[in-house]
């Protein structure tokens, strides 16, 4: 009987210590009808080898390899298609007008408390405490959310008005609108989540912005909007009473974000066994994602129902999808590149997701106070950009989820060892 010297394996004093359907077993690893092997802990393993061709077409539960690939697909996908199932019913049949705004007022504070409630039963109080004391992180995320995002989109609005006669003014309000509001609410930390990047992080700077938003999105919209263009001669003039705006989104961010928040660390605390067996050992908190995708849904029913894509051109709104694309591609390269330089890969997957997003959570109750007085055909325009971005950056996200988790994933047994 031949010795065993694989690096890793554990000592054999005596050939009784194998395995007798592995004592006729030889080394074979190509057309051989058996193999064994020593797997990373040193234990002698050993399995049936049908041959190449059984190995690439069927994997080790018998099923072909292409049905198991197409699992795989559908499981990391599943939410995009979700997605589109839901664009596609909300495109056919909408809520009733007279019910939009209760439809929204319930999605926007029930289902985003269901995500932050859960995540606070998740996450480590510890370690969310730790995440808000990074205060360079903190600027260094919120500058490029607000300040070049928005400096990017005005100059590009900038150029493309230069046409008077290509584009519609209420897009190209819109696209500024869109470039100074405050990063997603929800699908950030979902997201984040789902591939292993630092969930801690997203949820802080998600907090974060949206809260300066109330402030700094009216303040940078105005700066944009009072410069002498044609375009701006859509909007009324500004009040500058912001009252009215600060006092719902602050009650909004404090009763759907803060408060379950802080409900879930306390559950957390006094129940943690009760929190982990539910939330990660039950999976339950997938229900965040259902919350997430009831929230789009409602955001798209109700850009169906006011007829928001009825009232602009084609051309106009295939300018606006292949710019949302271009501008999302534009600020994640460079999250991505400024980032990877001097912060862990964890972190890297946490920005990603906050910068180049815009939340329509915030965004629509800020377009709806900001721009009072204006026709419903007008703030439909407005809002379509954001809309429109909103869609596909919940797509990229969601293609980037498998990507981010085995680029991540690929570090922890060297971390580890």
């Amino acid at each position: 009987m031949a010795d065993f010297h694989t690096k890793g394996a554990r000592p054999m004093s005596t050939p009784d210590s194998i395995p007798d359907e592995a004592k006729d077993l030889s080394y074979q690893h190509d057309t051989g009808k058996a193999s064994t092997r020593l797997d990373t802990e040193g234990d002698l393993k050993y399995d049936t080898v049908k041959g190449p061709a059984a190995a690439t077409t069927a994997d080790k539960d018998g099923k072909p390899r292409w049905i198991q690939q197409s699992l795989d697909i559908l499981a990391d996908q599943w939410f995009l298609i979700a997605l589109g199932i839901l664009i596609a019913i909300a495109s056919q049949v909408q809520v009733p007008m007279a019910q939009q705004e209760r439809k929204r007022t319930l999605t926007s504070y029930i289902c985003i408390s269901i995500i932050f409630f859960v995540t606070g039963c998740i996450l480590d109080t510890k370690i969310v405490l730790q995440n808000y004391a990074r205060w360079k992180i903190h600027l260094y995320v919120q500058s490029l959310c607000f300040i070049m995002t928005s400096a990017v989109v005005f100059g590009l609005v900038s150029a493309v008005a230069t046409n008077h006669h290509f584009m519609d003014p209420g897009l190209l309000v819109g696209l500024i609108f869109l470039s100074c509001v405050a990063t997603t609410i929800s699908s950030n930390v979902v997201m984040t989540r789902q591939a292993h990047g630092n969930q801690a992080l997203t949820v802080v700077q998600t907090t974060i912005g949206n809260l300066i938003g109330v402030f700094v999105t009216p303040a940078l919209v105005v700066m944009y909007t009072s410069v002498p263009t044609w375009y701006n001669t859509v909007l009324p003039p500004a009040s500058g009473h912001w009252g009215a705006i600060y006092s719902r989104v602050l009650k909004q961010l404090g009763l759907s974000i803060y408060l379950p928040l802080f409900v879930g660390q306390v559950t957390r605390h006094f129940f943690p066994n009760a929190c982990k067996k539910v939330f990660i050992e039950w999976n339950f908190n997938k229900i965040g994602s259902i919350c997430l995708l009831t929230v789009l849904w409602a955001t798209y029913d109700q850009a169906f129902a006011t007829q928001s894509f009825d009232s602009v051109s084609s051309s106009n709104q295939i300018f606006i999808v292949f710019t949302s694309v271009a501008l999302w591609i534009l600020f994640f390269a460079v999250t991505f590149f400024l980032s990877i330089i001097w912060l862990p890969r964890e972190d890297v997957v946490s920005l990603c997701y906050c910068v180049p997003a815009k939340g329509i959570v915030m965004g629509v109750p800020l377009s709806t106070t900001m721009f009072a007085g204006i026709d419903l055909a007008l703030q439909s325009k407005i809002l379509i950009p954001i809309v429109i971005y909103q869609g596909l950056q919940l797509a990229f996200g969601n293609i980037l989820v498998p990507i981010f988790r085995r680029w991540i994933d690929r570090t922890k047994p060297r971390d580890q060892n």
